[in-house]
């Protein structure tokens, strides 16, 4: 079984439309944007007609950075900057993940996310490999990895009214447009040609 891990932010929800996982996991690990992020989600997993699957565990007094509702880090390498979030949540999801029966778990990193070093390519690899070893044998992988936002978009075709459910914003339940999420998500549709209202 192969399960994706949804954010419900533009890069995920594209993944969910391009790749058809079995199931979606979305993780709540206290961010604030966590409620729409979940909303979302479900909202992608519903027009695929997949398991959606929520998993909450509030790690917030461990968080930095805009998601967090905190001051970033001082070896923050951009404001949403959250120390080991991604091995966090993948972790979160993998737990989940040997429950439900999942051998393959998916992520949504991209190119452009090598600004952290939990979005480049090693950083997959090694969490694959840490996870194939224990129990479950689950494999990590990240098929966007070496596309833009906008390469994605246009290999998934998943259509302009589905991308406008995706909840991109940092900082809020409602997208703020001043955070590097909304910004973005913003630009990203600007050169796609689409409005993003």
């Amino acid at each position: 079984m192969i399960a994706l891990l949804l954010s419900g932010g533009m890069d995920s929800a594209c993944l969910a439309w391009w790749k058809r996982p079995d199931v979606a996991i979305t993780v709540d690990y206290g961010q604030r944007p966590a409620d729409a992020e979940i909303e979302a989600a479900g909202a992608v997993c519903k027009a695929l007609g997949i398991r959606h699957e929520v998993v909450r565990a509030d790690c917030s007094s461990l968080g930095s950075g805009d998601m967090a509702g905190l001051p970033p880090a001082d070896i923050a390498p951009v404001p949403e900057w959250w120390p080991f979030r991604n091995q966090l949540v993948l972790t979160l999801a993998g737990i989940a993940a040997v429950r439900l029966g999942v051998t393959h778990l998916m992520i949504g990193a991209l190119l452009t996310d090598g600004a952290h070093a939990d979005g480049r390519p090693e950083f997959v690899e090694a969490m694959s490999a840490v996870m194939a070893l224990q129990e479950g044998g689950i494999t990590v992988s990240a098929p966007a990895i070496e596309l833009t936002a906008v390469d994605l978009v246009r290999i998934s075709q998943i259509p302009k009214e589905v991308l406008a459910w995706t909840h991109s914003c940092h900082v809020a339940n409602h997208a703020c447009g001043r955070c590097r999420g909304c910004f973005k998500h913003s630009r990203t549709c600007e050169e796609l040609g689409w409005d993003p209202r």
